[in-house]
């Protein structure tokens, strides 16, 4: 019986371990590595992310849409052999994903977000995807946002908190998916985002991506 007991619970603890490894990824660019942790909030966002990555969809694609103190974007796979010079952002997977907006998930720095076009349903796309740089905010100017680009709603106290000490670009919340966060590498975000770009926001020296799951053994 105790046999029994233990191999269900090595086999519980095997497929958690299973589970907590695909929460991670690794954005590998020259600019170092970051690691990001996919959030368990947002299921539809996370399982898509972690079919592409298996895939190595992502893999040599560029950052194709850096703006200082906003975000750095990427996953069109139109990059992958894109000219110099050629304006990105089209390509996709031809598929969209249903928003999982939270409020307790918001756009504070190193945030990892998905793209999207004007579509009503605010459907992510299926792909491409950025990450917040931001900037900070003073409590002034969170309530002039609060009265005009977020139509009265009021940002919760801790969320303020975070938007006038660490930043981010809160008039972004609620309009566009949240599904995982830098954990380490915040730098890297910095770094890329000020690089030298032209005039539609593509940087002017390719930034590539490598991103790969992050496994972590716990049993062995």
């Amino acid at each position: 019986m105790q046999k029994t007991i233990l191999a269900a619970l090595m086999i519980l603890a095997s497929l958690t371990a299973s589970a907590q490894r695909n929460r991670k990824v690794k954005v590998i660019t020259a600019y170092g590595t970051m690691v990001i942790r996919l959030y368990d909030q947002t299921p539809l966002h996370r399982d898509n992310f972690i079919k592409l990555v298996k895939r190595h969809f992502y893999d040599s694609l560029l950052f194709h849409r850096v703006i200082r103190n906003f975000m750095i974007q990427g996953g069109d796979p139109d990059s992958k052999r894109a000219t110099a010079g050629a304006q990105l952002g089209n390509g996709g997977v031809g598929y969209t994903i249903p928003a999982e907006f939270r409020l307790d998930l918001y756009h504070k720095k190193g945030v990892l977000a998905a793209a999207r076009d004007d579509n009503p349903a605010k459907a992510s796309d299926g792909c491409q995807f950025y990450i917040v740089q931001g900037k900070k905010f003073t409590p002034g100017q969170l309530d002039t946002l609060e009265q005009t680009r977020l139509g009265g709603r009021k940002l919760p106290v801790d969320q303020r908190e975070v938007y006038t000490t660490t930043g981010g670009t809160p008039h972004l919340d609620q309009n566009y998916t949240v599904f995982g966060e830098v954990i380490k590498g915040l730098n890297v975000v910095d770094s890329i985002a000020g690089v030298k770009t032209d005039g539609n926001n593509r940087p002017v020296q390719d930034v590539r991506m490598k991103i790969r799951l992050k496994k972590k053994f716990l049993l062995f």
